[in-house]
This record gives structure tokens, sequence and C-alpha cells, in this order.
């Protein structure tokens, strides 16, 4: 190849459509989005710049639509600057955490309606956990049965749950 040639074929690497630049600055905008769902306590985990946490933190108090709208793209402009990676990766790992967390409830509400339905459950739970406290989860169970058939308010069912959840543990589970 000439050098003409391989001049354009550099050019056409370096050079990126509007488009394209308006798509990543756009991506950039959702991704400080996400962050101003977060606490604030979340938000100084993630080892943010001094003026992305403040720009974050004040959107998070402003009502004003249009004022909103200026403070997303001022997020979107200060994390052109920086690099999204670790806020990436600190957002999925978030996310991931929640969703193992939601699926520890879901075995425990799975768990504390098995116990109410069947009695070898608990024989099941006993085995399992034998640290739990058998004399009070039997007392909620038969409270929690009765209730169900008088219709009143699931207060022991409830409290079966809070039991469980106090007792056992997400490193616990199996």
């Amino acid at each position: 190849m000439n050098s003409h040639t391989e001049n354009i074929l550099q050019t056409e690497e370096e050079w990126v459509s509007k488009t394209r630049m308006k798509k990543q600055m756009n991506d950039l905008q959702q991704l400080g989005m996400q962050l101003t769902k977060l606490s604030a306590d979340t938000l100084k985990k993630i080892n943010l710049p001094e003026d992305l946490l403040q720009a974050v933190l004040s959107y998070q108090k402003i009502s004003s639509n249009s004022a909103l709208k200026r403070q997303a793209q001022y997020i979107g402009r200060l994390m052109r600057e920086i690099d999204t990676a670790p806020i990436s990766d600190f957002l999925s790992r978030l996310k991931g955490e929640n969703s193992a967390h939601n699926a520890y409830l879901q075995r425990l509400e799975y768990l504390r309606e098995r116990l109410i339905a069947d009695d070898n459950s608990l024989t099941e739970v006993i085995s399992q956990y034998p640290h739990i406290d058998i004399n009070n989860l039997r007392t909620l169970i038969r409270n929690a049965r009765k209730e169900q058939a008088a219709g009143k308010a699931p207060k022991a069912f409830r409290s079966i749950f809070q039991l469980l959840k106090n007792e056992i543990t997400e490193d616990t589970q199996s």
C-alpha cells in the first residue's frame, strides 16, 4: 500500500461518527442517572470524584423538571472525564447482591409456607438448623394456622418469617 492509503485507513480508525459519540454520551448520562438512585452512603463507597458526587447529590435534591434535565446533562459531562469502568462494576455487583438477597428472602418465604402447610417440614427444618428455637417456632406455626382458619390478621405468619430470617442467615442457606 502507498502512504496515502495508509493515512486514510488510520484516520478512519480514529474517526467516530457523530451518532456514535451521541450514543456514548447518552450511555454515560444513563450511567450517571443510575447513580442518582443510590443513597448517599452507597455513593460514598464508590469513590467518585468530589465534583461528580456533589452533582449527583444535588440532583437528588432538585424538584424542577428543567433543572433536573440540566443537572443530568452536567452529570453526563462529568462522567465523560472519568473512567466509568469501576462505577459500572460497582453497580452490577450491587444489582447482583440485591438479586441474591431477594432469592434468600424468597427461600425463607417458601420455607414458611411449607412449615404452615406440613408438619414434616418442621422436622426437616430442625434437622437442617438445630439452633432454631423449636418451641417458639411450633407455637408460631400453631398460631398462624389458627389465624388462617379464623381469617384474622397474619401476625404469627409474619413472626415466623422474622424468626426464620433472624435464625437462618444468607451464609447458612443451602
